[in-house]
């Protein structure tokens, strides 16, 4: 009696998906009953599958309800992995190359012969020697005048008392499932952190 009752209601839970929820449950169901199926004593998962999982979980907003193989958290797991991999690679490809010692000495001796230098003053020099360099570079590398702690504001006290005169904005890249770039604008007011603006596209102009 109790199989029969668990199956009416299944069946009324079913007929108020719909289609496209259905064939990502299906996919889901298949793609564990193939672990399942494998000549092992403990199902064996492998990377395919963790991936096949992960990709249908974006598609199939009630994949915890379908998923028996592993925990739900597993699941996010495999998919952090996946992104941690994924920047790791990226990043061995990007960033520039090291400033070499040699020209870091160069650049701050120019500056303390030279007070008066700007970076760009002092990036024209090095373009004289052959020497070519960006002058945010050379910005980069330069001595900072010291300050007078008594004579400046401190950061914090120039946030208390402008906050509500203050926006925080920033533009960045977010990646999809499937590691395509969609960009954000956001702007956030100091004072209350409420959001003011955001926008989100995949073609930005």
């Amino acid at each position: 009696m109790e199989s029969i009752v668990r199956l009416i209601f299944e069946f009324i839970r079913l007929s108020f998906k719909t289609k496209k929820q259905l064939i990502f449950e299906n996919l889901m169901l298949r793609q564990q009953l193939n672990i399942y199926k494998r000549k092992n004593k403990k199902p064996e998962i492998k990377n395919i599958d963790r991936l096949i999982l992960v990709w249908i979980s974006k598609f199939f907003s009630k994949w915890k309800s379908a998923l028996v193989v592993v925990k739900a958290s597993t699941l996010i797991g495999w998919h952090k992995k996946v992104f941690k991999l994924y920047w790791k690679r990226k990043s061995r490809k990007a960033g520039r190359p090291n400033t070499d010692w040699q020209l870091i000495k160069l650049i701050r001796k120019l500056q303390k012969e030279n007070p008066t230098w700007s970076a760009q003053r002092i990036q024209g020099e090095l373009e004289k020697l052959g020497i070519s360099i960006c002058d945010n570079t050379v910005a980069k590398y330069m001595r900072k005048p010291e300050v007078d702690s008594e004579k400046h504001q401190r950061w914090i006290t120039f946030l208390r008392n402008h906050a509500k005169h203050i926006a925080g904005i920033d533009f960045l890249v977010a990646r999809t499932i499937f590691f395509k770039a969609i960009y954000v604008f956001i702007a956030i007011s100091h004072d209350r952190r409420k959001v003011r603006h955001f926008a989100v596209t995949s073609n930005p102009h």
